[in-house]
């Protein structure tokens, strides 16, 4: 038979073939297909014989061609057929199913849906005939029966697609239905079903088949819907990765998708990768990603980032055209999430409204560490950014030449935090990915070495843990680092020492970086720059401190900056130690060179030989004898000789211009330190041994000669020095300047003999007789130096010499001290304040283990201790009493000690503010230890301040004329400080607040900056309690009283809340503080409105969505309004205050703007909700009323208020001052004037959107609203008459010149507007 088909089919006509196929029974066709397709054999060309048989333009033919395709679809499912066969028959009837009429197309998609609809399927190959199905119903164009209606071929088919998408699809399919659409043309509706489709199957799918679908889903965005496609995918990944996180195995997600961490995140990368490679095809999808995140972050920055978006816009950044606006997004959001968490951390009114969440920081590290698997996509992206973070958020420069990093500014926070964020990225991805370690470090040493002039320390920060992390990595970008060291002589001297101590662990495990190092050090030894020479020196003694000789003490004592496990490189120790000697003695040997170049560079070396011992001990030997022989230089051996030192030749003089060459003061010092080390450490240890005795006689001979310079400076009179009273010391002639040298080397020298005979003196009378000795040595030549100075700019030479003494010597001298009261204590504690400072503003001190912070740790607490039982056992009032001592009292020195102490700690060593309260505790030791951990930071704390407060109070309670306002300030400062290490949940810190609030309403001084610091202490207290509206009303209302009505026939009733607002204070202090802490909670409750503003938009896309959104809202909208209605009293209160002109009125008129611009983003707010929610609440009508009863009537008075003022400024001006204070005076107005156009702009912005809302809201809410009329300007004849006359007889009287009548004019226009 199917010869005969196919023979009749290969005639010209098809009649025959028409008459043959119609004699056939039902079943025979479709039979002998069946039996054809599984045989294998060509049932192609049998099935084109069959259609051309049965041509649809007969009834017959097509109903055949209707059995022939239902048989063969359910042939191509059965999965009987080869797979060539199966595709050579969806081929064929692909090709003829264009030919079939409407209803039977309608009929087989029809048979396709129920397929799909019931799982029927068996391998889904058949599903490639539906698109084409589908693409030719779209072109019938006579109406079709469809269901009970009737509809055109297109509406059919967009019915078709809604039953399909509305039905069950099975897990197997759905990759091959969603694909399957992409060759139907689809309307933009259509493919919004098909994509809400394949998105809520994403949760029934196993993990591993999203990725094609996926893909599929992209392609299909092409035809629209890119915005949903998008949103759906970060959606469900966000979603996934969270339950991850959370790991609760109960949730119905995680029922299906129980997955390993690793098996996510490939999927995850796989799916980045699909998206990204659709966006280089696609850009408009780009954009949209890009549109889409942007808006989630209106409101609130974490809204839409999650690491699985993250991650993707990260490697969005491959793409040239999105880079710079990806990289841009991710900064501000960094920033924009720091300074949230900055104003959620100040501010206890909106920690109780805003629910702590994740930050975008913490989300980024969390795509670092994803990105361990295989995610190379992203590294470039986090490499860009991590830099990006550190070079906008970096220390700034400030003109000085002074880094800003150090003081903790709010403002700068988050620039400082978003910093840290960057370095942490790099570092991170540092450790994961290998191949971008080296394209990390080359860009971290070219920010170094380029950017010389600006503060990189947070290069060098990085730089130094990478190497900390991995130096045996690093070797292999060895070259980099050789590299970077060709630069060293031209970097300035702080960048070298902190590169080298950085990269030192490199150095000891490679050689040749160190030998080339070694080169350029040399080399720099001898440039031109003196700067260079320095560095050379540093350099060089930092390998001196770190390679270690043979035999050397353990540095168990010092702070070893390489750990352990690094160590273990030098496999050959012993030979390293050997070769370290050679390589050791070699560089002793250059920087003997240094001992006859400048002043500068010899310091360095003193400065630096104490250390270089304390970390290698073999090499005594060398640096005491150098240091010997330079000592004998300036040093008169004969034993009855006055001076014992040669000041001269430390001087060098060059025609006329007089140096120091020598700092012997430095020398004596470094010797000093070096000799007490050498006699408590390494002398111990020899006692068995003979062999060193002649090596011991450098020891013997360094004492002797310390001895005997110590007795002849104690016999010399300031006149052997030719530095007596008669002696020149002025700074313009030679001799002045040679004597100012000498006598600080005397003073210098003084210093360093009472450190070392302190050391020496076991406590013996003699010894201390000897140390005051020398100090009255040093006081008379300072007492000289400070007359002669007298009041000239000199003094400031005076300021900045730094003291001699060690920080451990001045914590020892001031224990021992503490009981007397006389110069000497005096002298100690101002020496300790300047160390303090010193750690304040560099981080470190100078002299012996100045750079080691446990050091300066226990030294501090030593330090703080006496100065507190100094303080506290003998108050200010006691001593001063006694007598009138010049400058500061012993006791106000130690509490600014303790004030500078109190911030250094907060500011270095925050982590350790436990043990250092803990030193403070001067109660018996022994039972302490085993409590100790219960007492809490704030127990310690509490106790420290009710010591301060007790103070305090016995300060107020003298008279005023006895006040001491710089203690009462220092007091207060000290509180502020301390008071932060209270926690504020806990019942202290309410005492504390309770505390200053009384110290305010009961105490009336007129001081104020001491006014200024307790108010400041009591806003601080106050808004890590509650939100602090009330206490501005109070104040508010205080201010008013003292200072008077506007109009003034109105007497104000005098409440006085707080004593310390008086008329002193009241204004500018008290007003300008009220004013500012307003403008915070103005800046907190628009914050508050943004957030929800941004929560709206995005729920406004789901109708009932944000019908039930409104509910959660309900609290924070009731917070806003309530601190809009207490601010709104607060302003009422000043705005009717007889303010004085100048910074009050201006800052009022600016905070009223603020206000105004708050409520109108308020009413915007509710235009925004109030369809949904169905009217606005009734709080918010009582805002607008009390806004438009008690604020804007008045802020138009006090308008007038202030121009009438300038006014009469302006006539006062004309008639007596001179031109040249009129000038002043008008700019003055001018400037006040400046807010009052944006005020009234303020105001009718916000009643414009009034109306608004009270059309749509149907409440008339401008019932309460006086409409202004202080627009209306109209120009008066007669005063206008009044005012050129006056004019006029000015010019006369005075006959002046054309310009002065020229600036008459202008204030006369002025007087015009009314």
């Amino acid at each position: 038979m199917d010869q005969k088909i196919l023979s009749l089919a290969a005639e010209k006509t098809a009649d025959k073939l028409q008459e043959f196929l119609q004699t056939l029974r039902e079943g025979d066709l479709t039979n002998l297909l069946q039996n054809q397709a599984v045989k294998g054999k060509v049932a192609g060309a049998l099935l084109r014989a069959i259609f051309k048989g049965s041509p649809c333009s007969e009834e017959a033919g097509t109903l055949r061609r209707r059995k022939i395709y239902t048989c063969c679809i359910q042939l191509v499912e059965s999965g009987d057929l080869q797979k060539e066969i199966a595709s050579e028959i969806i081929g064929l009837l692909m090709l003829e199913a264009h030919h079939f009429p409407g209803p039977l197309l309608v009929e087989l998609a029809n048979e396709f849906i129920s397929a799909v609809r019931e799982g029927s399927l068996v391998n889904g190959k058949s599903l490639e005939l539906l698109p084409i199905i589908l693409t030719a119903l779209a072109t019938k164009k006579e109406n079709l029966a469809y269901g009970k209606g009737v509809l055109s071929g297109e509406e059919c088919k967009k019915q078709l697609i809604n039953t399909l998408c509305s039905g069950r699809w099975d897990q197997q399919y759905v990759i091959q239905l969603t694909s399957m659409f992409k060759d139907v043309p689809l309307t933009a509706e259509e493919v919004e079903f098909v994509v809400e489709k394949a998105l809520s199957m994403f949760s029934k799918m196993n993990l591993q088949e999203i990725p094609p679908l996926v893909y599929q889903l992209l392609v299909l965005s092409s035809k629209g819907s890119r915005k949903s496609v998008l949103e759906g995918i970060i959606a469900f990944f966000s979603a996934l990765d969270k339950q991850h996180n959370e790991e609760q195995s109960g949730d119905e997600l995680l029922d299906v998708v129980t997955v390993p961490s690793g098996e996510l995140r490939h999927v995850e990368g796989t799916i980045i990768l699909h998206i990204v490679f659709a966006i280089k095809l696609d850009y408009e999808l780009g954009r949209e990603l890009v549109k889409h995140l942007k808006v989630g972050q209106q409101g609130d920055s974490n809204n839409n980032l999650s690491p699985f978006s993250i991650a993707l816009l990260l490697s969005v950044t491959r793409i040239q055209r999105f880079q710079d606006q990806v990289l841009d997004l991710l900064k501000t959001s960094v920033v924009k999430s720091f300074k949230d968490l900055q104003l959620l951390q100040g501010s206890k009114f909106l920690q109780n409204l805003v629910p702590h969440r994740s930050y975008v920081s913490t989300m980024i590290l969390e795509v670092v560490k994803n990105s361990v698997h295989s995610w190379d996509h992203v590294t470039q992206g986090l490499v860009e950014l991590g830099f990006i973070l550190m070079d906008s958020y970096g220390p700034k420069k400030v003109h000085d030449g002074k880094t800003i990093e150090t003081s903790p500014s709010l403002s700068r926070m988050p620039n400082q935090h978003a910093c840290k964020l960057g370095a942490n990225i790099l570092l991170e991805t540092f450790k994961i990915h290998e191949m971008i370690r080296q394209e990390i470090l080359e860009q971290v040493l070219n920010r170094v070495v380029t950017r010389a002039s600006s503060p990189i320390s947070h290069f060098l920060d990085l730089l130094s843990n990478i190497v900390m992390y991995a130096p045996l990595v690093l070797q292999s970008c060895s070259s980099k680092v050789t590299e970077a060291f060709d630069y060293l002589s031209f970097l300035p001297l702080q960048t070298v020492q902190r590169l080298l101590k950085a990269v030192q662990p490199l150095l000891k495990v490679s050689m040749s970086m160190r030998d080339s190092l070694i080169l350029v050090l040399r080399k720099a030894m001898f440039a031109n720059q003196l700067d260079a020479r320095k560095s050379a020196v540093a350099g060089f003694l930092l390998l001196l401190k770190n390679f270690k000789v043979l035999g050397s003490l353990s540095s168990s004592q010092c702070s070893q900056s390489l750990s352990v496990s690094q160590v273990h490189v030098d496999v050959h120790s012993h030979y390293n130690s050997v070769a370290n000697e050679t390589f050791c003695l070699e560089i002793m040997d250059s920087l003997r060179r240094c001992l006859s170049q400048q002043a500068d560079v010899r310091l360095m070396l003193y400065e630096g030989f104490y250390d270089v011992l304390r970390r290698n001990s073999q090499l005594a030997n060398s640096v005491m004898q150098t240091l010997l022989s330079q000592l004998k230089q300036f040093y008169e051996p004969k034993p009855d000789l006055l001076p014992p030192l040669k000041l001269e030749a430390c001087i060098l003089t060059q025609g006329d211009k007089i140096s120091l060459q020598e700092p012997l003061d430095y020398l004596l010092c470094c010797i000093q330190h070096c000799l007490a080390w050498y006699k408590n450490t390494v002398i111990p240890l020899q006692q068995g041994e003979e062999e060193e005795e002649e090596e011991e006689a450098f020891y013997e001979d360094l004492d002797d000669i310390l001895e005997s310079i110590t007795n002849r400076m104690i016999k010399s009179e300031l006149e052997d020095f030719e530095l007596d009273k008669s002696a020149d010391f002025s700074q313009s002639t030679s001799t002045g300047i040679k004597n100012n040298i000498c006598a600080f080397l005397v003073m210098g020298v003084c210093e360093v003999l009472i450190e070392y005979n302190f050391s020496i003196s076991s406590f013996s009378k003699n010894r201390f007789e000897d140390i005051l000795s020398l100090f009255m040595c040093y006081k008379k030549l300072s007492d000289i130096l400070n007359e002669k100075a007298g009041k000239a700019k000199t003094k400031m030479a005076n300021k900045t010499n730094d003291s001699l003494l060690s920080m451990k010597f001045v914590s020892s001298l001031l224990t021992a001290l503490f009981r007397s009261s006389n110069e000497f204590m005096r002298y100690a504690v101002n020496v300790a304040l300047q160390k303090v400072q010193q750690l304040k503003e560099t981080g470190h001190v100078s002299g012996p283990d100045g750079q080691n912070p446990d050091k300066i740790f226990q030294n501090l607490c030593d330090i703080t201790r006496v100065l507190l039982w100094r303080y506290t056992s003998i108050p200010t009032s006691v001593e001063e009493s006694g007598k009138k001592e010049k400058g500061k009292s012993i006791s106000l020195l130690c509490l600014e000690g303790l004030q500078k102490i109190f911030s250094a700690v907060q500011q270095f060593y925050q982590p350790k503010i436990q043990q250092f309260l803990r030193a403070l505790d001067v109660t018996d030791k022994e039972g302490e230890e085993r409590e100790d951990a219960d007492v809490s930071v704030t127990q310690r704390t509490a106790f420290q301040i009710r010591q301060f407060q007790r103070s305090l109070l016995n300060l107020l309670s003298s008279q005023e004329e006895d006040f001491n306002s710089k203690e009462a300030l220092l007091l207060v400062t000290v509180l502020t400080s301390l008071s932060k290490l209270l926690e504020p949940s806990s019942p202290q810190f309410v005492q504390m607040l309770s505390w200053t609030s009384k110290i305010c309403k009961e105490n009336s001084r007129e001081d104020a900056l001491f006014c200024k610091s307790l108010m400041n202490l009591l806003f601080s207290l106050h808004v890590s309690y509650k939100s602090p509206v009330i206490l501005l009303r109070d104040l508010s209302q205080d201010i008013h009283g003292h200072l008077g009505d506007i109009d003034q026939d109105v007497e104000v009733e005098k409440t006085n809340h707080f004593a310390i607002v008086n008329l002193r204070t009241a204004a500018p202090t008290v007003c300008l503080l009220v004013l500012s802490q307003a403008e915070k909670v103005l800046e907190e409750v628009d914050w508050l409105i943004t957030k929800l503003k941004g929560q709206v938009s995005q729920e406004t896309l789901s109708e009932e969505a944000s019908s039930q959104a409104t509910l959660p809202n309900q609290p924070v909208e009731k917070a806003i309004i309530m601190q809009l209605g207490t601010l709104l009293t607060f302003f009422h209160e000043l705005v009717q205050t007889a303010l004085p002109s100048g910074s009050c009125v201006d800052t009022l008129l600016k905070d009223l703007c603020k206000m105004y611009t708050t409520l109108t983003a308020l009413v915007r707010y509710y235009l925004q909700v109030c369809q949904s929610s169905g009217g606005i609440p009734k709080n918010m009508e009582k805002l607008v009323k009390l806004s438009g009863s008690h604020l804007t009537p008045l802020c138009y008075s006090f308008i007038s208020y202030v121009q009438n003022k300038s006014k009469s400024l302006n006539y006062t001006g004309e008639k007596k001052e001179k031109p040249a204070a009129v000038a002043t005076a008008m700019a003055r107005v001018l400037r006040e004037t400046k807010p009052i156009p944006n005020l009234i702009f303020a105001i009718e912005q916000y009643e414009k959107f009034l109306i608004h809302l009270s059309k749509k809201s149907k409440v008339n809410l401008m019932q309460h609203m006086k409409l202004s009329t202080s627009r209306d300007f109209k120009i008066k004849g007669n005063i206008l008459d009044m005012v050129l006359r006056e004019d006029g007889e000015d010019e006369n009287e005075e006959g002046t010149a054309s310009e002065h009548g020229g600036q008459n004019k202008e204030p006369a226009k002025k007087k015009r507007k009314k």
